[in-house]
């Protein structure tokens, strides 16, 4: 079953002559519980294609399907819910709130839902990834990495449908990059998330299931 599906999706940014096509007709799916690599070098389309996957901006034509709904026949409103509910983020800025512990940054978006955090499920989580003895620390008093893995837990924390990660690790040394790779994939894994990454790094895409090239727009 595909968890998303995207079909003819395009994007132009402007009108005319200065018109700009981010996106040619991008058709793509994605099974439940894969791990997709999305590759290209800078200007080929993908964080466009990302934002679009994420419902965080409108294509031109096409449409994007997660949990079989069409998330662009949703309103402003309506998408931020389903934003909020259905999609995972992990930024190559780890946007901690500060002044949050990590627990806290963890359950943030199901309580800005308004929901009760599953704390035997976000305890699993923290457990899986390291972080057990860091739950009452705050962002400052955490590495990079650490840091990471608190992003991904709290991508992770509502149990979306879909994760999308976006250069997950051009903020750290290729080691902590292995790493924390390593542990979102077996989270993954053990969670049956589906994840989808975006990144101009060979070494890195090879860590997923399946790998993915983009270049002017059009997957090739």
């Amino acid at each position: 079953m595909d968890t998303l599906k995207v079909t003819d999706l395009k994007k132009t940014y402007g009108i005319g002559e200065t018109a700009v096509e981010a996106l040619k007709g991008v058709n793509l799916s994605v099974k439940k519980g894969e791990f997709i690599a999305i590759v290209g070098t800078s200007g080929s389309g993908k964080s466009t294609l990302l934002h679009m996957l994420g419902g965080l901006d409108r294509p031109t034509e096409g449409t994007v399907e997660i949990d079989g709904k069409n998330i662009f026949t949703l309103t402003d409103d309506e998408l931020t819910i389903f934003r909020r509910r259905k999609i995972g983020f992990v930024f190559q800025s780890f946007n901690l709130v500060p002044v949050l512990s990590v627990y806290e940054n963890i359950v943030l978006p199901i309580e800005l839902d308004g929901d009760e955090p599953d704390k035997e499920y976000i305890n699993k989580l923290i457990d899986t990834l390291g972080l057990s003895d860091k739950k009452n620390a705050y962002p400052n008093q955490l590495s990079g990495g650490q840091q990471q893995r608190v992003a991904i837990a709290r991508a992770l924390s509502s149990a979306p449908e879909v994760v999308l990660a976006d250069e997950p690790t051009g903020n750290l040394d290729s080691k902590t990059s292995r790493d924390v790779l390593g542990l979102l994939k077996v989270v993954g894994e053990r969670y049956a998330q589906t994840i989808v990454m975006i990144t101009h790094n060979e070494a890195i895409a090879q860590t997923a299931d399946r790998i993915i090239r983009i270049e002017d727009g059009e997957i090739v």
